[in-house]
């Protein structure tokens, strides 16, 4: 996946948008500063999620961090997978390692988003200021 075509919350998720259809993951960034991942949380499909929302959280060693939906929809699929491997979500968090799939019922909330450019600017000021 072309981390350049993708949405970023300032929450450190990421969308890739097809149609309607959104692919939401965390960030490297994200995954990053989390370091030695032990669980996951994640939501059941079917459920409407609105963006801003906690429809998950992933756990580690030092933290629980609350995961947030970066658009509002219903979910169609969960990563399963996950939450018997974490290490895909530091081995390809842009790729096998995507949380779940959205159907979007208000795409114009994908303005609120920033491109890759404006979230790694984000993240470097959040480094600056830990």
């Amino acid at each position: 996946m072309d981390i350049n075509s993708l949405k970023y919350a300032r929450s450190h998720e990421w969308v890739a948008l097809e149609g309607k259809s959104a692919t939401i993951g965390i960030t490297d960034f994200a995954v990053r500063q989390l370091t030695d991942l032990v669980h996951i949380e994640l939501p059941k499909v079917g459920r409407t999620i609105r963006q801003g929302e906690t429809f998950g959280e992933v756990e580690s060693v030092k933290a629980v961090s609350d995961l947030y939906a970066p658009l509002s929809g219903e979910i169609t699929a969960v990563n399963d997978k996950l939450a018997d491997d974490l290490g895909v979500l530091s081995d390809d968090p842009f790729g096998k390692g995507w949380v779940i799939k959205v159907t979007v019922t208000d795409p114009s909330s994908l303005a609120e988003l920033m491109d890759r450019k404006a979230y790694e600017a984000h993240c470097a000021e959040e480094e600056n200021h830990a």
